[in-house]
C-alpha cells in the first residue's frame, strides 16, 4: 500500500494556519510537538491551553499500523464498528510472529505454515477493509513505516511500542492497545494525556567510533527506564540536524527503553535526504514548503529552558562510546570509565558478550 500523498497534501495545507491559532491561544512560542499535537485536535481549539501532564485530550492521528500479533484483535473489534472501509490509511504487518531459529528462510517457512490461519484472516479483512497488507517476510514494521510512510509534522499510532521509530522523520508516532487503533480506524477520537516535554540540546558533531545509538545509551543514563513516562522528548540544537535520518530513527526507537510517549526531532536536510532517497521526493518537496512550521521555533532554541519542562544538554563532540548495563538499559558506562566499573563492581573483567538493544527491538 502506497502512501497516501493526497492525505499528506491534505495535512499540510492546513497545517499552518492551526499552528498559528495554536499560537495565538498560547501567546508564545511553540515547540515542534505542540505544533503537531495542536494542529491533530480532534475538535476545535479549546478556550485555554491545555495543562501538560494533567489535561486529557481528544486526536485525530492521520494514520494506523498494526502487527500481526495485536492486529487480530483489533480487526475482530473493527469488524464490529459497522464501517465499509477505515477510516484513516492503515497498515498491518507480519513480522511479530516470526519467531528467530534455524536463520531467515527456515523460520518464514515455518512462520507461514504455523500461522496459516492467522496471516489469511488479516489478508482477507485488510483486503475488505482498505487496510494495507504486508505479509510476512516483507519486513519489520517500524522499519517499514520509516521507510514508506512516516513524513515530518504527522500524527500516527501503532500496535507496537516502537512505533516511535517514525519520529526520527519528524512525526508523532505513538505506540499503543489495539482498541485505540480501532477508535481511530472507526473515525472516532483517540485520547491521551497531553504529555510533558523534554528537550534534549545536542551541540557538536559524532566523531570516531560514537555513533547515534550512543547519544540515547547516554539520554538512558540520565533520565532512566522511568524518566521518559508521560513525556515526549524533543531533541533539537545544531548537532540534531547533523545526524542522519536513520541514526534519528535509531535513536527515537530506542526511547521507548526509558518510558517516553515518544520521540522526535524536527525536519532538516538529512530528512528531506532521506524522502528523495526512498521515492517520496514529493513529500519533501511539500515539507520544503512548510518547513517553518515542522521545527521549534527559533525562540524555543535560542531559550528552551522556559519551553520544556526538563533540559538536557549532550555535546556530541565529546560524546563517547557507551556500554549500557549489566541487567538494565539505562545503567550508562562511558567507555572510558567501563574498566574502572568493572573492578569497582567485582564484574567479569573480559566482556565476552554484548547485547544490542536496537537489535532486540527488531527481534521483538
Amino acid at each position: 500500500m502506497a502512501f497516501d500523498i493526497e492525505m499528506i497534501r491534505e495535512t499540510y495545507a492546513k497545517f499552518p494556519a492551526r499552528v498559528e491559532a495554536a499560537r495565538k491561544l498560547l501567546g508564545r512560542p511553540m515547540t515542534l510537538t505542540e505544533k503537531i499535537l495542536y494542529a491533530h485536535l480532534f475538535d476545535a481549539l479549546p478556550a485555554s491551553a491545555y495543562e501538560r501532564g494533567k489535561s486529557y485530550v481528544d486526536f485525530a492521528p492521520d494514520r494506523v499500523a498494526m502487527q500481526d500479533a495485536t492486529a487480530q484483535m483489533a480487526l475482530l473489534q473493527f469488524m464490529q464498528a459497522g464501517r465499509k472501509k477505515v477510516a484513516v490509511p492503515s497498515t498491518v504487518h507480519c513480522d511479530h510472529l516470526i519467531q528467530a531459529k534455524d536463520g531467515a528462510v527456515q523460520d518464514l517457512a515455518v512462520a507461514v505454515d504455523t500461522n496459516k490461519e492467522v496471516y489469511d484472516f488479516l489478508a482477507s479483512v485488510s483486503d475488505k477493509y482498505g487496510i494495507g497488507f504486508w505479509k510476512p517476510g516483507a519486513g519489520i514494521i517500524h522499519q517499514v513505516v520509516l521507510e514508506n510512510y512516516a513524513f515530518p509534522g504527522g500524527m500516527m499510532i501503532g500496535t507496537d511500542s516502537h512505533t516511535v521509530n517514525a519520529g526520527g522523520l519528524g512525526m508523532i508516532a505513538i505506540g499503543v492497545g489495539g482498541a485505540d487503533a480501532v477508535d481511530v480506524m472507526a473515525g472516532m477520537a483517540w485520547e491521551l494525556k497531553m504529555p510533558k516535554l523534554i528537550g534534549v540540546k545536542l551541540t557538536g558533531k559524532m566523531s570516531g567510533w560514537t555513533s547515534a545509538k550512543d547519544v540515547i545509551l547516554k539520554v538512558a543514563g540520565i533520565l532512566t527506564v522511568k524518566g521518559g513516562t508521560g513525556a515526549v522528548v524533543e531533541y533539537f540544537g545544531p548537532g540534531a540536524d547533523s545526524i542522519s535520518c536513520t541514526g534519528k530513527g535509531t535513536i527515537c526507537n530506542m526511547g521507548a527503553e526509558i518510558g517516553a510517549t515518544t520521540s522526535i526531532f524536527g525536519y532538516d536536510d538529512k530528512m528531506g535526504d532521506y524522502l528523495r532517497s526512498t521515492d517520496r521526493a514529493d513529500v519533501a518537496a511539500l515539507a520544503d514548503g512548510i518547513i517553518a512550521h515542522l521545527r521549534s521555533d527559533e525562540e524555543v532554541n535560542q531559550h528552551p529552558e522556559k519551553y520544556y519542562d526538563q533540559v538536557i544538554e549532550i555535546n556530541l563532540d565529546t560524546l563517547e562510546p557507551h556500554i549500557n548495563g549489566p541487567f538494565t538499559p539505562d545503567l550508562a558506562w562511558p567507555l572510558s570509565q567501563f574498566a574502572q566499573a568493572v573492578k569497582d563492581n567485582n564484574w567479569p573483567a573480559v566482556l565476552e558478550v554484548g547485547f544490542d538493544w536496537f537489535l532486540y527491538q527488531f527481534i521483538l
